[in-house]
């Protein structure tokens, strides 16, 4: 190891950090409450000691070398360590505080703040960071290791990941009051042939699971009309553009406040699981262990607020 790296301070990675994430020297400045002069002395200080330069300008675009990769790498584990210290030695003085970093799937964005409270009764000193992302990006937060959990429907089978289910994720299929086919208390499945179906982007996991459910029952999609988010696909189904499947979960604000109803086709629900995903060997801090932990031994009380929510 290089002597000089010893001498390496907190407020200098602290600095470096912040220019990697601006991309910019004078915004890392202003992030830092620093001026861009102060800045540049302790990254040219980190140069120094790595014997490598960090960045380099292409055009007006800064870019980080291999040698800063490499530091970045190191230093989000430091930070990532004496955060977990710090929340060890708040539970060891009796109470959990600290960060959960959690990123969901779009269709479970509106159960989520329910769990998140309930968490918090029991852990009130808790913040929490909240991403929502489609499954695509949730995956590759994943391998850029973002977040502390992910919570998400269908797991990708080649990646190196834990996970377990701890909510059922029933997919229904809605429609405005208006459609035809709300006009009828069990329409027959085969009916989605003649009507607009509105649908997620391939890669989707209710997309799949909605894919997969109909190809089993030989109904085959004359009209499908893709949209981006859960959020599109219940608004469209608000606004009369068609059926969709979705999350139940989801769906319940607006079935709820009647923009929506749930159609009674018999083969409805479809019933898959909401599982809690984080990196094999990924080292856990406390307050992401509690909230595993919540997940696994209160599933009742989850699936007791889920009903309540979707009432």
């Amino acid at each position: 190891m290089r002597k000089t790296l010893l001498r390496m301070t907190l407020r200098q990675l602290q600095v470096f950090r912040a220019v990697c994430s601006c991309q910019s020297f004078s915004r890392a400045a202003e992030e830092m409450a620093l001026t861009q002069s102060a800045v540049s002395q302790q990254i040219r200080q980190l140069e120094e000691q790595v014997e490598q330069p960090l960045f380099e300008y292409v055009g007006r675009k800064l870019y980080l070398t291999e040698a800063a990769t490499s530091l970045l790498a190191a230093s989000e584990d430091i930070f990532a360590r004496l955060e977990s210290l710090d929340m060890s030695l708040s539970t060891l003085q009796g109470s959990l505080q600290g960060e959960l970093r959690l990123a969901v799937v779009s269709s479970i964005q509106y159960l989520t703040p329910h769990l998140l409270a309930a968490f918090r009764e029991r852990y009130p000193e808790v913040s929490f960071r909240l991403e929502i992302a489609t499954r695509g990006q949730v995956i590759q937060r994943l391998r850029d290791n973002l977040d502390d959990v992910v919570l998400m429907g269908l797991v990708p089978e080649d990646r190196a990941l834990e996970f377990f289910p701890f909510l059922n994720n029933p997919i229904i299929a809605v429609a405005n009051a208006d459609h035809p086919l709300a006009r009828h208390a069990t329409p027959a499945l085969v009916e989605l042939e003649n009507v607009t179906v509105l649908q997620r982007e391939p890669g989707s996991g209710t997309r799949k699971a909605s894919d997969d459910f109909l190809q089993e029952r030989r109904v085959h999609l004359q009209r499908p009309m893709q949209l981006g988010s859960s959020e599109s696909l219940i608004q469209g189904a608000v606004a009369g553009l068609g059926v969709a499947m979705v999350s139940a979960h989801a769906a319940s604000p607006f079935l709820r406040n009647g923009q929506l109803v749930q159609l009674g086709f018999a083969e409805l629900p479809l019933y898959r699981s909401w599982c809690a995903v984080h990196a094999r060997g990924k080292r856990l801090s406390p307050v992401a262990l509690a909230f595993l932990e919540f997940l696994r031994s209160e599933r009742a009380q989850i699936r007791q607020l889920a009903e309540r929510f979707s009432a």
